[in-house]
């Protein structure tokens, strides 16, 4: 079967701080309006697999693009999955200040382009970008957003539960080093008393970074099952809504 075509570029997204953020951008060929999906890094950075996923999501008929979230110190930065040290430290030099203005700037970007539908715009992110995405949704008017394995929502985010804007995705690993299971039941528990509408799911068996294919903890079935899952959600929410 051909796969559907897609246009891909770099974009560079003015931040309300004066700074200048790039991305990578995946748009389907297919004439628009399109529901949009901001793809969050993990803490390696907007690296191959990440632009791979964005355009995958292009190829399923979003408009996508992923924001490079460490513009402000380490442009472009493109972290090794062996040296995972490296990347975390990069992490701390990230503020509450800096990224909400990075989500705010990519919500912006999106709901300007007249190929995309400003209603139908979701966050998604996969370790520090699952944590985000969760932020983004409390602090956005998203219509979905999708955390894989967010570390320090437990930690940090809870109270943000009771400020969700659309459905929340939450994607688990059961066998997660980073994120005990008290720490995911808490989160699963925050959203549910909050009253608000999600689906949390844990993939027993598998590690944190079980859906990245560029990973030893790689998962393929596990991995498969969230794809599917993960496209579930955002057609119901973002398309057949």
């Amino acid at each position: 079967m051909t796969e559907p075509e897609i246009r891909t570029s770099s974009i560079t997204i003015p931040v309300a701080d004066g700074t200048s953020m790039a991305g990578y951008l995946a748009v389907p060929a297919a004439p628009g309006p399109h529901a949009a999906i901001f793809v969050i890094q993990e803490i390696f950075g907007v690296n191959a697999h990440i632009r791979d996923v964005t355009e995958r999501f292009a190829r399923a008929g979003y408009l996508a693009v992923a924001p490079d979230i460490f513009h402000r110190f380490a442009p472009g930065y493109q972290g090794s999955y062996d040296d995972i040290p490296a990347s975390i430290a990069l992490t701390s030099q990230l503020t509450p200040e800096g990224v909400t203005a990075d989500l705010a700037a990519t919500h912006a970007w999106l709901a300007a382009r007249d190929d995309v539908r400003p209603g139908r715009i979701a966050a998604l992110g996969y370790c520090m970008g699952g944590r985000l995405a969760f932020v983004a949704n409390a602090a956005l008017p998203l219509g979905a957003s999708v955390s894989y394995y967010g570390g320090g929502i437990a930690t940090n985010h809870l109270e943000l539960a009771r400020a969700l804007h659309g459905p929340q995705l939450l994607v688990w690993a059961g066998n997660d080093p980073w994120i005990p299971p008290a720490d995911r039941d808490r989160v699963h528990a925050a959203v549910r008393d909050a009253g608000k509408r999600y689906v949390n799911v844990e993939f027993s068996g598998v590690n944190h970074g079980f859906f990245c294919d560029a990973r030893s903890d790689y998962d393929a079935g596990a991995a498969r099952q969230a794809w599917a899952l993960t496209l579930a959600f955002l057609d119901h929410w973002l398309r057949a809504a």
